[in-house]
């Protein structure tokens, strides 16, 4: 069963979509600011990240960097999450070290497809 950690701070998209990924058959972390989601990326080693881009303490750009930067880090796929929909977005998203992007509210079909890309499954 696949690991997600879920990085969001807001409480009902976190319980939302955990939710939804744990019916899909996925284990799924949750934190709710960007240092605990770098915490607890170092000592579960999620197989991929969910990254909300506007957090508290440390936001999704800088967990980004600093992950793709850590040598032990950096073979974690992360998805960009993110109510910004402007073109350079997603430019700035993968800039910062991000495997994908996807827009909020989450379409899980569209999701869900991004993410058995990147484990190199088939899609859910």
């Amino acid at each position: 069963m696949p690991s997600i950690l879920l990085v969001e701070d807001n409480e009902m998209n976190r319980d939302m979509l955990s939710r939804r990924l744990i019916r899909r058959g996925f284990e799924v972390h949750l934190a709710v600011d960007g240092q605990q989601g770098l915490d607890l990326s170092r000592s579960l080693r999620p197989d991929l990240m969910l990254l909300d881009m506007s957090l508290p303490v440390k936001d999704g750009w800088q967990v980004a960097r600093e992950m793709k930067a850590d040598e032990v880090l950096r073979s974690i796929p992360i998805i960009a999450l993110t109510a910004h929909a402007m073109a350079d977005d997603r430019q700035r998203a993968m800039a910062a070290g991000c495997d994908d992007y996807d827009t909020k509210p989450v379409d899980l079909p569209r999701l869900l497809s991004k993410i058995s890309a990147l484990l190199g499954e088939a899609p859910q």
